[in-house]
């Protein structure tokens, strides 16, 4: 086995609900992507969605004032840690002022037995002119398809009773799936599908499958 092989075994799906509690931002550094300063080990993580408050000052703080983002390139310092999301703020003028963030709580989708995504795939522009010699293309938006998962039943577990419920209410959701290595990806999405039964057999256990449309770009962090 390459030894730059991750395994599977440990990765981890989660869907948010409600809020936590909010975290004191300290800093903020403007720069193609955003860098922001808290009090030290707050518990946000990469991946972890975040709601800003309307706290933040200077003539472009709207750039970041009650914008959702995606927590990336977490640091942990001696003081402070940092964070970067990925909002271009170069050459604008922004003050912390008081401004906080507030997480998503997340609910792990438990007995999960595989994830299979179906991939992302940017459309396809024809651009071809009565000049052209042959057939030219330009790529258009990215479809960042469907992720689809087959689960144990378990009617108690909070995060299948989640998942049912956004797929009931049709809503949009955040999803994040941790990765063994460390690495995560989030991304909003629509439960699609989830099954009316339970696959039920001999020698069997009771299993499920739940499809997400994803919704959106997905933040690798």
């Amino acid at each position: 086995m390459s030894k730059a092989a991750q395994l599977a075994q440990g990765s981890k799906i989660y869907i948010a609900g409600s809020a936590s509690s909010a975290v004191t931002l300290t800093a903020v550094t403007v720069g193609p992507v955003t860098t922001l300063a808290i009090t030290g080990h707050t518990g946000l993580a990469n991946g972890d969605v975040i709601t800003f408050d309307s706290n933040f000052a200077g003539a472009d703080a709207a750039l970041l004032n009650a914008q959702v983002a995606v927590v990336q390139n977490y640091q942990t310092g001696v003081t402070n840690d940092s964070f970067t999301v990925a909002i271009n703020t170069l050459g604008k003028t922004i003050t912390i002022g008081t401004a906080h963030c507030t997480p998503a709580a997340w609910t792990q989708i438990n007995q999960i037995k595989d994830i299979k995504p179906a991939g992302a795939q940017a459309s396809k522009i024809d651009v071809t002119d009565l000049n052209s010699a042959a057939k030219e293309f330009e790529t258009g938006l990215i479809d960042n398809g469907s992720v689809a998962m087959t689960y144990f039943e378990l009617v108690s577990d909070p995060g299948q009773q989640a998942a049912l419920a956004a797929f009931i209410a049709s809503t949009v959701s955040n999803f994040k799936v941790t990765l063994t290595g460390g690495s995560t990806r989030t991304f909003s999405g629509v439960v699609l599908k989830f099954g009316t039964l339970p696959d039920a057999s001999v020698d069997g256990v009771q299993t499920g499958t739940f499809e997400i449309q994803i919704s959106g770009a997905v933040t690798r962090s």
